[in-house]
């Protein structure tokens, strides 16, 4: 993996521990030679993860909407800086310049970015990895209904197994780094396969 799209939260008004995970998981994408992709702003988590990749010495890319685009919002000392017109492109943007795919805690947003990978994935649009870092045990209520609707049959076991959950940033990239894209599944999934 050469590049790496965090999804995260922007807001201040959270717990320290996620903006200090975040700038931690910065820094061990940077230190492990991978370039951050994110969203281009400059606070809550999203701000801490270019600013510990930044301070590590690595290559920072946000994507930022138009409208989000202001000196308030947008982080002014990343290696690039593009500027997409809506949403929808904003997200095609990022996932064409990624490699993998990391969820920190957030918000609708961060749920929407996440949800959206994992379904592609699914479908076998891309085979890249999912990570989620479960800091706070954040995303345990999640991995709880993933297990549920699993359960309920509404998720293969694979697709499941396709997502890596990590309490910290450098087990949550080796575990990426061993993914292996449950094809078959996804032809099950498809009907391709009977």
């Amino acid at each position: 993996m050469n590049s790496i799209c965090v999804y995260c939260g922007s807001s201040d008004s959270i717990h320290p521990a996620y903006k200090q995970a975040g700038r931690q998981m910065g820094r061990v994408l940077a230190e492990n030679g991978i370039r951050l992709i994110f969203g281009g702003g400059k606070t809550g988590i999203m701000g801490a993860v270019a600013d510990g990749a930044l301070e590590a010495g690595g290559e920072v890319i946000g994507v930022i909407v138009e409208s989000m685009n202001t000196p308030a919002l947008a982080h002014a000392g990343l290696t690039r800086l593009e500027v997409a017109p809506d949403m929808h492109t904003r997200k095609a943007r990022m996932y064409a310049l990624s490699d993998g795919y990391i969820a920190l805690p957030g918000g609708f947003g961060t749920f929407d970015e996440l949800f959206e990978t994992i379904t592609w994935g699914q479908i076998g649009v891309h085979q890249k990895p999912i990570g989620l870092l479960d800091t706070r045990g954040y995303f345990r209520p999640l991995w709880a209904a993933i297990e549920h609707a699993e359960r309920e049959g509404f998720i293969f076991p694979e697709h499941r197994r396709m997502i890596c959950l990590a309490e910290t940033p450098q087990t949550l990239l080796d575990c990426m780094k061993n993914h292996r894209h449950p094809s078959e599944a996804v032809r099950r999934w498809m009907r391709q396969d009977s």
